[in-house]
Parts: structure tokens; C-alpha cells; sequence
């Protein structure tokens, strides 16, 4: 019987989280950097599910029907709320397809920040509040294992997300994102103490997701991990690699770009200049392995993660994942090999090549 995520982290277990199918599709060509709405979704159904295949192949725990940014309000910016049902159910449908083919995974629906909330307008918190609860109506009828809600600069939007998911009776999990600080838009306190706010209201699992890379959220994990203590965090960090001078994704600024000129928005590497700031898969593994030991249980990968990125924290967290066949063995490698069977000549050059 398939373990659900409450039991897989009360037994110590790391769960994976693969996500970052936006910008993942933007680069394959199949999305709009700006809108970022996921007509992928409907308009090729296949290559959402080839990437969500490729995730659990590479050992991701979790399948995230991708429906972020499937919500009413991106629907309404691009003249498509015709297709908004449609396009919730049918990523709701694909995730469930790929776990037929990997029965031990756990489907999760998605919802995300809404970009209508404004704290001190009440009514925003009501359409809020109406977008989470239509999106969760189509995951509460598709049976799936978990909700994770993300993005949330906003401590007032989160908890409207979390009062609007536990009415569905599924475990929840929700990040929280820093733009480029310690703080949140609408709160004074510190990511810690959001986290046991968002605990209190009903979340299972509180953390961080998005905007920061690996080297930059740890710190802020770790101080998380110090109040809440019972592996229920969440950690998904962005595939960029983020510093303590530019510590957000959201405003990157790459001094060595030959064409500033070209960039869709000024000075600002954000969001498809990304490219040289782009993390290793090490630095994802050297992420998993001090995320879990200070505590995250829920580990993953947000905008600009990719599957090898996802095996790299699973083999580092010392699981064997079907990708694993094809994990890296430089020994047969020509120049930096060390099979009896290469070149010297070729060996030699190795420090040339």
C-alpha cells in the first residue's frame, strides 16, 4: 500500500518535490515567458507528461499537476477563462497517467499566489479566496494524495490559502517566497515565525519555495528548523545560483552580458537571461544532504530545476532511482578515464583537452 506524505516524514523519510515546469517549458519552447500561462497544458498534453516522467524517472516522490499559473486571473489576462476547467482537470489528469506507470508516487494538486491580493484591500482577499477555492473543487475530485500551495510573498494570502485547502481533507504543504530578503511583503516578523502561523492555521508542511537558489535558502531553512523541529518543512529552491549579493532570482544582474540591450526587462537578468547563473546538479546535492540534516524532510526543485537536478538530490540522499543507470562514469571517458583500455595518448592530453 502506497505510504502517504504525513507517514513518509513522520518515518524520517525525504520526500522529493519536482517542479519548475514553467520555465522548464518556456526553454523547450512551449510557453510564454511573461504570461507564463500553461496552455501546454491542453495545446501539448504529451511533453507536460514526458517531463513529469522524466522527474519520477530521475526520483522525484511527488507528481505536481501542473497547474501553476492555471488559475482564473492568468486565464482572464490571456481572453481564455473558457479554458480554465479544462486545463485544471486535464493536469490533474496527466499526473495521475505517470503515476499509473510508477504506483509508489504521490500525486499532488497545485495552487499558487494569485497576483490580485493587495493586503489592505479586502476585497482582493476575496477574489483570492474564490481562485483557491475553484482550483481546489477540481483537485478535491481528483483524487489525489496532496496539496501544495506555493509562492506566497504574502503572509495574509497564504493563510487564505491554507483555511480554503484543509476544507478539501488533504495534507498541505506550502513555501513561502523571500524577494530577495528576510522578509515577507505584508509581515514584520521572520520566515520562522510565519511558518508556525501557517502550522497553526492547518498546514502539515511550511517552508520555502522559489526566488532563492540552494546556497542562499539554507540559512533561512535552518532557522525555520530551529522552531519547528519535527521534519514538517518544505525547502524548493530555485536552479539559480543565487548569492548574498544577489540573493533573489528576481533581479540578477549578469555584468558579462555582451547585448544588455536585448534584455526583455532592463538591467535585469530575470527571467530568461538566467543562463550563466544556472546551479550544477552538485550544488543540488550538496543542498539535499544539508537541507535533511538540519531537519527539511520536504526537499525539491522550483523555476529552473531540471531532472538531473532531481536525481542528483535523490543519489545524494543515497536512493538508487531508474535514472541512476545513466548517472555519470567518467572512467570511460577518452581524455579522463581510467579503464585499461583508453589511450595513453589520449590520456595524457587530458590536462590540454
Amino acid at each position: 500500500m502506497r505510504k502517504g506524505l504525513i507517514e513518509r516524514i513522520d518515518s524520517g523519510e525525504a520526500v522529493i518535490h519536482a517542479s519548475g515546469y514553467l520555465f522548464e517549458m518556456e526553454r523547450r519552447g512551449y510557453l510564454q515567458a511573461g504570461g507564463y500561462v500553461p496552455e501546454v497544458v491542453l495545446e501539448h498534453p504529451e511533453v507536460v507528461e514526458q517531463l513529469t516522467r522524466e522527474f519520477a524517472r530521475c526520483g522525484a516522490d511527488v507528481l505536481l499537476a501542473f497547474t501553476y499559473y492555471g488559475h482564473r486571473e492568468k486565464m482572464k489576462l490571456i481572453g481564455k477563462e473558457d479554458l480554465l476547467e479544462p486545463l485544471n482537470r486535464e493536469a490533474l489528469k496527466i499526473a495521475h497517467k505517470v503515476r499509473d506507470e510508477f504506483p509508489d508516487k504521490l500525486v499532488a494538486g497545485n495552487i499558487c499566489n494569485t497576483n490580485v491580493y493587495v493586503p489592505d484591500d479586502p476585497k482582493t482577499h476575496d477574489d483570492a479566496r474564490a481562485i483557491f477555492e475553484e482550483q481546489l473543487g477540481w483537485i478535491a475530485e481528483a483524487n489525489v494524495d496532496l496539496v501544495v500551495g506555493e509562492t506566497f510573498a504574502n503572509l495574509g494570502e497564504a493563510k487564505i490559502a491554507v483555511q480554503e485547502a484543509k476544507k478539501v481533507g488533504l495534507p498541505l504543504v506550502i513555501g513561502l517566497v523571500s524577494h530577495g530578503g528576510n522578509d515577507l511583503r505584508d509581515f514584520d516578523g521572520t520566515f520562522a515565525d510565519a511558518c508556525k502561523i501557517l502550522r497553526d492555521e492547518g498546514a502539515d508542511v511550511v517552508g520555502l519555495n522559489c526566488h532563492l537558489g540552494p546556497h542562499t535558502m539554507l540559512p533561512i531553512l535552518e532557522k525555520i528548523t530551529k522552531e519547528i523541529t519535527d521534519g514538517h518543512v518544505a525547502g524548493f529552491p530555485v536552479g539559480y545560483r543565487t548569492t548574498p549579493e544577489q540573493p533573489s532570482f528576481g533581479h540578477m544582474h549578469d555584468a558579462g552580458l555582451c547585448c544588455p540591450e536585448r534584455l526583455p526587462v532592463p538591467d535585469t537578468s530575470f527571467p530568461v537571461a538566467l543562463d550563466p547563473f544556472t546551479c550544477t546538479r552538485y550544488e543540488f546535492a550538496d543542498f539535499a544532504e544539508k537541507a535533511f540534516a538540519m531537519g527539511v524532510r520536504y526537499l525539491g526543485t522550483c523555476c529552473g530545476g531540471a531532472p538531473h537536478h532531481i536525481r542528483a538530490m535523490a543519489e545524494a540522499l543515497g536512493r538508487v532511482t531508474p535514472a541512476s543507470k545513466y548517472s555519470p562514469d567518467m572512467s570511460k571517458h577518452a581524455f579522463y578515464g581510467t579503464d585499461e583500455s583508453l589511450k595513453d595518448y589520449n590520456k595524457d592530453f587530458a590536462k590540454k583537452f
